[in-house]
């Protein structure tokens, strides 16, 4: 690990409470592979699984279930797996859109940088992005298992840990839901 992503042991780890949102018109809770893998890498993380569902492709059903999460105070993190594609059912993006307080296009300019690395000029089809909505983080995710496995891995999981180095969104949670 580099100077810049050491865990300081003076930090306690703080766990968030995670809803997880797979979007698909195909995937059950016995073939849900994507939300199996951002549940076991969140979890072995230490956060808990606050929520689960899987909703097919409507933007007004995504969106109606990202509104009651983003209002739950339970929930501190949405992590969204699916229709995040270019294809016309792909409307994961367009769900979340009204509800983004705050864009956070750092997250999908550095997953598609990762993603380069492993599946090349593709990861343009990728619209993966996160934001802030009234104090909830949202990330979406692909909805490949390998999508979720870089995003998670890479990105996501460091974020989420209070002891990252030099900075983390966890730390932030307070100030972004305007707590002192």
């Amino acid at each position: 690990m580099s100077n810049a992503q050491q865990l300081p042991e003076s930090k306690a780890f703080l766990p968030l409470a995670i809803a997880i949102l797979t979007v698909s018109d195909s995937r059950t809770p016995e073939t849900d592979k994507s939300g199996d893998k951002i549940a076991e890498l969140a979890s072995q993380a230490g956060h808990q699984i606050a929520a689960r569902q899987i909703i097919p492709d409507d933007a007004e059903t995504l969106r109606a279930q990202m509104r009651d999460w983003i209002a739950d105070p339970a929930v501190d993190v949405i992590i969204a797996t699916g229709g995040t594609g270019v294809t016309g059912r792909d409307v994961t993006p367009e769900a979340l859109a009204p509800l983004i307080s705050k864009p956070i296009p750092g997250f999908g300019e550095l997953f598609r940088m990762l993603s380069f690395q492993e599946i090349g000029t593709s990861t343009i089809q990728s619209r993966a992005e996160a934001a802030i909505c009234d104090g909830t983080i949202v990330f979406l995710l692909p909805g490949s298992t390998g999508g979720v496995r870089l995003g998670m891995e890479a990105i996501i999981v460091p974020q989420l840990d209070i002891r990252h180095r030099p900075c983390n969104l966890s730390e932030l949670l307070p100030r972004i839901r305007h707590e002192h």
